[in-house]
């Protein structure tokens, strides 16, 4: 099964986020800031220069450019083109054979791309964590939040989200630095986070604490 095609539609405001049970401030001594699937192949399915990508873009980028100079951590989550079905797993059966091995797919657009002093992890399954270094990477920085940002928003960043709250590590979903198939599953993913796993906020609110 391939992505669907996406219709455009508006971000959350702050006025439409859904009331978290906590109140958690994200600490920049604390926070790793993850950047999950922006990538051309998980993006071609929006509409370009439509919202939510281009909204989404704008604020992922407002939050790499300040957790950079406040020296939190960026993490990008990127998928490993031209995976074989060992590599691919349960995902093939629900997805499809994923991103193809080109540069064109693969890339992370020029707004929001990786930069020295990043790091850059292959992701394999829709959890950020899963056969990946990031739990390492949070423990061995003596980091204990996880701030995030990508897509989709009720499949890879609210999985991230639910594996960070096991692990005890405080989750962060950026109400519109995230995009997903549709506004009803992204505020899906923000309802369920925000009452479940994670503190909810938008991405003025984020800047303003680090």
């Amino acid at each position: 099964m391939a992505l669907p095609a996406i219709a455009p539609y508006a971000l959350p405001t702050p006025a439409e986020l859904p009331v978290n049970r906590v109140d958690w401030a994200v600490d920049p001594a604390r926070a790793v800031l993850l950047v999950h699937d922006l990538q051309n192949h998980f993006l071609g399915a929006y509409p370009a220069g439509e919202q939510p990508l281009t909204g989404m873009l704008d604020n992922t980028a407002r939050a790499v450019e300040r957790c950079r100079r406040a020296g939190v951590p960026v993490v990008y989550s990127t998928q490993k083109g031209g995976q074989t079905p060992e590599e691919r797993g349960l995902q093939l059966d629900f997805w499809g054979p994923g991103a193809a091995d080109t540069p064109e797919a693969l890339a992370v657009p020029a707004v929001v791309a990786p930069e020295d002093g990043d790091l850059v992890l292959t992701k394999w399954k829709y959890s950020a964590f899963v056969r990946t270094r990031l739990a390492d990477v949070l423990a061995e920085s003596g980091r204990d939040q996880l701030v995030i940002t990508g897509v989709y928003a009720h499949i890879g960043v609210l999985m991230s989200a639910c594996d960070a709250w096991m692990r005890d590590i405080q989750a962060f979903v950026v109400a519109d630095a995230v995009a997903d198939f549709s506004r009803e599953d992204h505020d899906m993913a923000l309802r369920y986070a925000a009452g479940r796993c994670a503190r909810v906020l938008t991405t003025d609110a984020l800047l303003k604490e680090i």
